[in-house]
């Protein structure tokens, strides 16, 4: 089984970055996925998830408005697409992916992501 995320990087304030996982190893369609982050001396918090079927999302309440999470099944692959970053949108970036009948869980290595000028 394998998360691997790409698509990090420096970006100024207010910039765009597209995160993808690419998964493999498990039936990507049966799991729901989501993106969390973890700042340096802060705990890790989810940013965003989506269904395995891709029909229902949900946004932690920082991002709303400037986050989009999507998932392409055909090619096991989920992203995140991030507009308008902010200083504060620092952190190491995870995927995980959530079995939905049941307990399995994955998690990837996470992707940095620094916005600063």
């Amino acid at each position: 089984v394998q998360l691997v995320e790409s698509g990090g990087g420096l970006v100024q304030p207010g910039g765009s970055l597209r995160l993808s996982c690419a998964a493999s190893g498990f039936t990507f369609n049966n799991y729901g996925m989501s993106w969390y982050r973890q700042a340096p001396g802060k705990e890790r918090e989810l940013v965003a998830s989506i269904s395995s079927a891709g029909g229902s999302t949900n946004y932690g309440t920082s991002v709303k408005g400037r986050f989009t999470i999507s998932r392409d099944n055909a090619k096991n692959t989920v992203y995140l697409q991030m507009n308008s970053l902010k200083p504060e949108d620092t952190a190491m970036y995870y995927c995980h992916a959530n079995y939905r009948f049941g307990s399995s869980t994955y998690w990837g290595q996470g992707t940095q992501v620094t916005v600063s000028s």
